[in-house]
């Protein structure tokens, strides 16, 4: 019994196990899925808010200087450093990093295309729901 039970541990244990190319690959497949999601949801901003010039020019403005915050933000938390200086894992823990960040905007942004409830004195340029 005892036999059958380490065997089992071993397979299954051996059954997950990827390798770190692979799980670079996975998390910046993953990062890669957000940022499609975030430029769906940037484009529908602009075509739903299409009408005011002056709310698009900002939001065209606020999407710029986001990309240089993200850009600056992973640089602050991986410094350009020499190669091996983070591990093995580096590639892999910038694509969870940036997908982390992109997520973050994602649901910043996803207010001006879900809206909110109508009477909300702050709601600036964000519409009320249908």
């Amino acid at each position: 019994m005892k036999y059958i039970l380490v065997f089992f541990v071993l397979v299954s244990s051996t059954c997950f196990a990827q390798t770190q190319a692979e799980l670079n690959k996975q998390e910046h497949n993953n990062y890669l899925k957000a940022d499609k999601e975030l430029n769906a949801i940037y484009n529908s901003i602009l075509r739903l808010y299409e009408p005011d010039i002056v709310f698009i020019s900002n939001l065209k403005k606020s999407q710029k200087l986001w990309m240089q915050f993200r850009d600056a933000e992973l640089k602050l938390k991986y410094p350009d450093r020499e190669p091996g200086y983070y591990g093995s894992a580096q590639q892999m823990c910038r694509s969870i990093y940036l997908t982390e960040l992109t997520t973050q905007r994602i649901n910043t942004l996803k207010t001006w295309v879900d809206g909110i409830e109508e009477g909300d004195v702050c709601s600036g340029s964000v519409r009320w729901k249908d």
